[in-house]
């Protein structure tokens, strides 16, 4: 498959999303829309892996974000039709609970989690621009306030009576951009998205970063190695972050020795963050 220009990107795609939803207030207003209630300040952390045993199904999420509250925010950007969707929003949800209770703490103390699908197809074919789930009491049809909740965002959905219209505006801007000329909208929100994107295909830094994010996708895709990089496999994310390091730089057998010993993936995550980063293998070196 033909590796897309760093130009060429929109909202849909993986790393323009990520970068567009670090801003903060970005990805604030983007929860407000799909939940359609005030979220106050977030941090976010983009392309986060959860793993916790190299033997099981790990996760990497397109946008983590937490709240004052301790609230939990997934969201993902899904271009592709996936019939398993809430399956994964199960799997998600799971993921994102294993490391918010202390031990000891009170079950009370479970912080509320959402998971949020923009999708650019419809997940449940009812012609609905949003859909949402929780748990609810079969017999008396009564909602379970467990703090688990799934949003499924249509961008192809024809209810346009029954949504906001800023949602509507945000939906029509993922579901248009870079398939018609011009994005033609006064929507505040959606004009300030555009313009942060044609300030991020301005920056060199990030050309760069998705050129070496890309090439490493396909050395790892040769070399069988993908499922481990991305599903939390340390010996995977080892052979990756060498072979990444060894495209760019000389080196040294010291080095190679502390990356192949390490086995803490999160670590490896960030020692691979970084190298996105660096001009030199002093820096990278330097900041392990």
């Amino acid at each position: 498959m033909e590796t897309r220009k760093f130009k060429d990107l929109t909202i849909r795609d993986a790393f323009m999303f990520a970068a567009v939803m670090s801003d903060s207030e970005i990805c604030r207003k983007v929860l407000e829309l799909a939940l359609r209630i005030p979220i106050s300040e977030v941090h976010v952390q983009t392309e986060k892996t959860m793993a916790y045993h190299s033997e099981y199904h790990g996760v990497r999420l397109d946008v983590y974000a937490s709240d004052a509250n301790r609230t939990r925010f997934n969201v993902e950007m899904q271009v592709k039709l996936q019939k398993f969707l809430p399956k994964r929003s199960h799997y998600y949800h799971d993921q994102i609970d294993r490391d918010v209770l202390l031990t000891g703490e009170p079950y009370e103390n479970l912080p509320d989690t959402y998971v949020i699908f923009i999708c650019d197809f419809d997940p449940f074919g009812d012609g609905l621009y949003r859909y949402s789930t929780g748990t609810y009491c079969e017999e008396t049809g009564s909602r379970v306030d467990d703090g688990v909740q799934t949003i499924y965002l249509n961008t192809h959905g024809k209810n346009r009576e029954d949504i906001p219209e800023e949602l509507l505006q945000f939906l029509d801007y993922v579901k248009n951009t870079g398939r018609e000329e011009e994005i033609s909208t006064t929507d505040p929100f959606v004009r300030h998205l555009q313009d942060t994107i044609d300030k991020i295909k301005l920056d060199r830094g990030m050309e760069e970063r998705y050129m070496l994010l890309e090439e490493m996708m396909r050395n790892v895709k040769r070399e069988g190695k993908l499922e481990g990089k991305l599903e939390g496999n340390a010996e995977g994310k080892q052979e990756c972050l060498l072979s990444v390091l060894k495209s760019k730089f000389s080196v040294s057998d010291e080095l190679k020795e502390k990356i192949v010993s390490e086995t803490d993936i999160d670590k490896l995550n960030v020692w691979f963050q970084l190298l996105l980063k660096v001009s030199s293998i002093e820096d990278f070196e330097q900041n392990m």
